[in-house]
């Protein structure tokens, strides 16, 4: 064995120890290889090796004896390969082993130890409202479709009914439970399902029943043996008064179910808390006999709620407004809704009318950034603040710090409705952004105030408007309903009345949000939201000035010239009220005063699209106000699209200009011939929109008569042309009472 210096060239000397061939060994035979092998190794490796001990030369590979005699006995330099078959495949194994860790390997990657995640499944009780029915001892369930907040008003107050009458009951929202069990009713002794359910706009369901009422049109369920009763809330002046309460008090016994008791229709243009009473007190005795109990005689107030006041609270756990989320307006995330409003900011907030004592107003909401997405003939739901002033007077009658935080908690801690608005919060903030203060209080609150009044008088007062007397009847409808008292003016005019403010916010109704049919399209305006709304003031019969909620609050948002601008809390609920699918279809509007708001938006849409090179058909409108000079709402922008012919008729009815009133009703009996032609040559679609009491009933009697006329037809057959006209989708209501 001998110790060599291997030197490569261009390299640095690299130590190395080589076994050289002893004495006598073939050293052709040990160096032979393979010529692939040679070959594979001179490529890798291209070295000369020369075996010397006497010429050294460091620009080849050079071994150097350690020592005279080993040299001595190889006099001869011999040049030869210098690795062995042996080597080469040893060099070859550990090079491929070596590529294959560093480069090919599969490295083990530590995983983490994650738990497994589960989903949430709802329990029984969050999805069943038999098994929540059956755990609290409940045999009575008042299901409630509500859009505005009366609705579940009147479902809270018929399941507390049902303790006077020795029945457990529970209020519930359809959309908080699985509906499909309604079958099951069967399994608890002496049930009933009761129905309050309101129609919103033309015969449609509120938002919370949508669900139920799918479910209701594609069920064959069996519901035998279940027992229920229905009292639906609607307005005689819309087109399908009533709708959603006919519709499930049929479907319900279409399904086999038991009706004990006789629909009950509630007609918010008379007296909807007089057609409630008076179907509720008939509704009681029956339910009674049907199932054979009798009325206890407890009619001692019942509270559903109690007071827990927080004295050392963060205020960040503090509600200040929101109506779902805590801190909801600090960190907005989308989507939005009604538990869930976008905070918009108010870039644009101008007077429309020219002169006369009315505001009307022209609103732009900044929506940039929500995702929302509208289109035209959708409306926006805003959410008003009460009035500072009015709030700060109750107070005051009151003899309460506003700004104490405290809870109402449920007394049935199983409800799924702990508290009546977000809490805690202030006394202060659910009079001004959850109680509805300024609207005339139902019997049912002046009958549980009454136990507040210290003078025998004013309590016999208020339980007598609260009783079902016609004397009762009569005074309630005059003191509350026609002078229009909200809750500050009956504790000023009730001296004695002073009630603990913690059940006054018990007893009042939510502060409902505002809807507005929105006044621009988003084809033009993506990222705004336009309103146009007239300011409600007006002297009251007691001689008191009544405001308007949210237009007076609306009115106050403007923004100012050092960048500050108001905000509003809103979302977008979607409408049926479309234009047509062809732009060139052609479509007649009717719109007076701030009935125009959608069509401001129709007609900034069939401008666009005539911009994009589409085929519009006409576009008529016929608009009305009271004079030309005073409340011609956007006088100028009409006129503009007229001159550009993107509107091919304006017609406009100055209702006060002239001796003899002049309406647009008026009008389309002068262009009738036009009128028809649209109709039925041209498959014109109509809309209409505003005052659903007067203009709209008006306005469609206009039409019967036209058909009538120039389709020969008779009154009868003119009715079943505009109807089928209604359900083709070719005449369309966007109406208010």
């Amino acid at each position: 064995m001998c110790q060599c210096v291997c030197v490569l060239r261009g390299a640095p000397l690299l130590p190395a120890v080589v076994e050289l061939p002893k004495e006598g060994t073939d050293t052709e035979a040990v160096t032979a290889a393979p010529a692939a092998a040679a070959a594979a190794i001179e490529s890798l490796l291209p070295l000369t090796v020369v075996l010397s001990a006497k010429n050294m030369d460091s620009s080849e590979v050079e071994f150097g004896a350690s020592t005279a005699d080993d040299a001595a006995e190889s006099p001869v330099a011999v040049e030869e390969s210098f690795f062995s078959m042996l080597d080469i495949f040893l060099f070859s194994l550990i090079a491929g082993f070596a590529i294959y860790w560093f480069f090919f390997r599969k490295k083990k990657v530590d995983i983490p130890d994650y738990r497994t995640i589960q989903p949430q499944v709802p329990t029984i009780q969050e999805t069943s409202f038999i098994e929540k029915m059956k755990k609290t001892g409940k045999n009575i369930v008042v299901f409630y479709g509500s859009q505005t907040g009366t609705a579940e008003e009147f479902a809270n107050r018929l399941s507390k009914d049902a303790q006077r009458y020795g029945m457990r009951g529970m209020a519930t929202d359809p959309e908080e439970y699985d509906m499909s069990e309604l079958n099951r009713l069967t399994e608890i002794e002496n049930s009933l399902a009761i129905f309050c359910m309101a129609t919103y706009g033309e015969g449609d369901p509120t938002d919370n029943a949508q669900d139920f009422y799918d479910w209701m049109q594609e069920t064959d369920i069996d519901l035998s043996g279940v027992k229920y009763a229905v009292f639906g809330l609607g307005n005689k002046t819309y087109e399908h008064f009533n709708a959603m309460g006919k519709y499930v008090n049929k479907r319900l016994e279409q399904l086999g179910a038991e009706r004990i008791f006789d629909l009950g229709l509630g007609d918010d243009d008379g007296n909807l808390e007089e057609d409630f009473i008076m179907w509720r007190e008939q509704f009681w005795p029956a339910v009674c006999e049907h199932f054979g109990v009798e009325a206890t005689g407890d009619d001692s107030s019942i509270r559903q709620y109690e007071l827990e006041v927080h004295n050392d609270i963060k205020m960040n756990k503090v509600y200040t407004g929101e109506m779902g989320r805590l801190k909801a307006y600090e960190t907005q995330k989308p989507p939005y809704d009604a538990k869930n409003p976008f905070l918009a900011t108010v870039t644009v907030n101008r007077k429309l009318n020219k002169g006369g004592e009315r505001h009307l107003m022209h609103l732009e909401l900044n929506i940039t950034g929500s995702k929302i997405r509208y289109e035209s003939g959708d409306h926006v739901a805003v959410f008003p603040v009460n009035d500072s002033t009015i709030v700060s007077e109750i107070g005051k009658i009151l003899n309460t710090d506003l700004d104490v935080i405290f809870s109402l908690k449920n007394l049935d801690e199983e409800s799924n409705k702990k508290h009546p608005f977000p809490c805690p919060t202030t006394y202060r903030t659910a009079l001004s952004h959850y109680l509805d203060i300024t609207n005339p209080p139902r019997t049912n609150v002046l009958y549980e105030l009454a136990q507040y009044a210290t003078d025998p008088k004013e309590q016999e007062f208020l339980r007598k408007m609260a009783s079902s007397s016609p004397e009762g009847k009569s005074q309630y409808l005059k003191w509350v309903v026609e002078d229009r008292r909200n809750i500050l003016a009956i504790l000023q005019d009730l001296q004695s009345l002073r009630p603990p403010i913690d059940h006054l916010c018990e007893l009042l109704p939510r502060l409902q949000a505002r809807y507005y049919s929105i006044a621009s399209s988003s084809k033009v305006h993506p990222d705004s939201i336009h309103i146009c709304a007239v300011v409600v003031e007006y002297m009251s019969k007691a001689g008191r000035i009544n405001r308007g909620v949210a237009t007076s609050w609306l009115r106050d948002k403007i923004p100012t010239d050092n960048d500050h601008k108001p905000t509003v809390p809103m979302y977008v609920r979607k409408s049926q009220f479309r234009l047509p699918y062809k732009p060139s279809t052609p479509v007649l509007m009717i719109g007076p005063g701030t009935g125009i708001a959608p069509f401001v938006g129709f007609i900034q849409e069939r401008a666009w699209l005539k911009q994009q090179g589409k085929e519009v058909g006409e576009t008529v409108l016929y608009y009305g106000c009271r004079y030309q000079n005073e409340d011609y709402l956007y006088q100028e922008e009409l006129e503009q699209y007229q001159k550009d012919s993107v509107l091919t008729q304006l017609n406009v009815a100055f209702s006060r200009d002239q001796a003899e009133k002049v309406y647009v009703q008026h009008l389309l009996k002068k262009n009738k011939e036009h009128v028809w032609n649209l109709i039925q040559k041209e498959g014109a679609h109509i809309y209409i929109c505003g005052d659903a009491k007067n203009m709209a009933r008006d306005v469609q009697n206009m039409f019967y008569s036209i058909v009538a006329e120039l389709g020969e037809m008779t009154h009868e057959q003119a009715v079943d042309y505009v109807k089928k006209l209604m359900t083709k989708g070719r005449y369309s209501s966007d109406v208010w009472s």
